[in-house]
C-alpha cells in the first residue's frame, strides 16, 4: 500500500518519463552515413540525452533528488523484466550456442583483457572503488543487476557500473559503429569476424555495429546478423557468468594491488 502511495504521490516523474519515451520513439532511428558505413542513433539514446536535460534543468522542479531516489528503484526492478528475458532468450537459443562453435563461445574471454587497461586508467583518473564497477565489465544491463544486487546501486560500486552504463548508452552504438566501419574499410579483417566482434552484449550496440557491415557487404547480409546475434546473445548469456566466476573478483584482486600505487591519496 505504501509503494502504491509513493508512485501515485510522484505522478508527474511518471507522466515525464512517458512523455521522453513516447518522443524518443517518435523520432525512431536516425542513420547518419559516413562512407560506405553508417552511424546509427537509437530511441535509448534520446530517452538518456532527454531524461538528463530534465534532471539538470534548475528552473525544472519536476525531476529532483527525491524522484532520482525513487528512479533508481525502477532501474532494478526495469532490469529484473529484462534479465527474465534474457535468460528464456538463452534457454531457447541453447542448440544455436552448440552449434556456434568455440569461437563465439570463448569470445568473452577476450573481454576480460579490458580490465587490465580500463582499472589502471580509471584509478590514474582519480576513482576509488568505482573503478571496479566501471571496469570489471562492459557494464550493460546483467552486469549492472549483479552489481545492484552485491553491492546496491548507492555503493561506489552501483555508481561505477552506472556510469558506464550511461556513457555506454550515450556514446557506445556511436563509437561501435565507427569502429565497425573503420575496421571493415582499413583492415583485412574477414566481415564474419567484425560480426562477432559485434555482439558485446547490448542489442543498441551490436545494431549500431552490425549495420554499417551489412550495409558494406550486403551480399553476407544474412550471415553476418546471425553472427553477431548469435555472439550478442553469448556475450550476454555467458558473460555475467565471466563476470561473477572470474571478471569481478579478477577486478577486486587488481584493485587491492594497483589502488596502493596508481589511486589518488585523500590529502589530510
Amino acid at each position: 500500500m505504501e509503494r502504491i502511495q509513493e508512485i501515485t504521490k510522484n505522478w508527474k516523474l511518471h507522466l515525464v518519463i512517458l512523455i521522453i519515451v513516447m518522443i524518443s520513439e517518435k523520432i525512431n532511428i536516425v542513420k547518419i552515413p559516413i562512407g560506405s558505413g553508417s552511424i546509427m542513433f537509437l530511441p535509448m539514446l534520446y530517452a538518456m540525452v532527454l531524461g538528463l536535460i530534465m534532471y539538470l534543468a534548475k528552473p525544472v522542479k519536476i525531476i529532483g533528488k527525491a524522484q532520482e531516489a525513487i528512479s533508481g528503484k525502477f532501474v532494478v526492478l526495469g532490469i529484473s523484466v529484462f534479465i527474465a528475458k534474457v535468460s528464456i532468450n538463452s534457454g531457447l537459443a541453447v542448440q544455436e550456442v552448440i552449434a556456434a562453435g568455440p569461437a563465439l563461445i570463448l569470445q568473452e574471454l577476450g573481454n576480460l583483457g579490458t580490465i587490465f587497461v580500463a582499472l589502471p586508467i580509471a584509478l590514474l583518473l582519480g576513482f576509488k572503488r568505482e573503478a571496479v564497477g566501471m571496469t570489471h565489465s562492459i557494464a550493460r544491463e546483467p552486469n549492472v543487476a549483479y552489481i545492484a544486487q552485491k553491492y546496491t546501486l548507492d555503493s561506489p560500486e552501483g555508481r561505477g557500473v552506472m556510469i558506464t552504463y550511461v556513457v555506454g548508452t550515450l556514446i557506445g552504438t556511436i563509437f561501435m559503429g565507427l569502429v565497425a566501419s573503420t575496421l571493415a574499410t582499413f583492415t583485412p579483417l574477414h566481415p564474419y569476424a567484425l560480426a562477432m566482434a559485434c555482439g558485446v552484449g547490448s542489442g543498441s550496440m551490436m545494431a549500431a555495429s552490425s549495420a554499417p557491415l551489412v550495409e558494406m557487404f550486403p551480399e553476407m547480409a544474412e550471415t553476418i546478423s546471425a553472427y553477431a546475434a548469435t555472439s550478442n546473445v553469448l556475450s550476454t548469456a555467458d558473460g555475467i557468468l565471466m563476470t561473477v566466476l572470474i571478471g569481478l573478483p579478477l577486478c577486486n584482486f587488481l584493485y587491492k594491488i594497483l589502488y596502493p600505487i596508481l589511486g589518488r591519496k585523500e590529502k589530510k
